[in-house]
């Protein structure tokens, strides 16, 4: 599944979630702050990333909105 995710500024998830999925994402634009595993990674426009089945969350530590095309495997929506 596709879905194009807008992350407004300041939001963040605040507790890990771990699922049986494998994911991908694309950042559009913002930046997007992923952590996976309990490794944090500062994503600007342009940048990917992806995981399979590990812990993580979220955060946009801008001030504009975070925009990322994130792929889920199989779908959970």
């Amino acid at each position: 599944e596709l879905v194009r995710s807008v992350f407004k500024a300041g939001a963040a998830l605040p507790q890990p979630q771990q699922r049986a999925t494998e994911e991908a994402g694309y950042v559009i634009k913002g930046t997007l702050e992923l952590e996976i595993g309990g490794t944090w990674f500062r994503l600007e426009p342009g940048d990917s990333f992806r995981f399979a089945g590990e812990a993580h969350r979220w955060r946009n530590p801008g001030e504009v909105d975070a925009v990322v095309l994130w792929v889920i495997s199989p779908p959970v929506y």
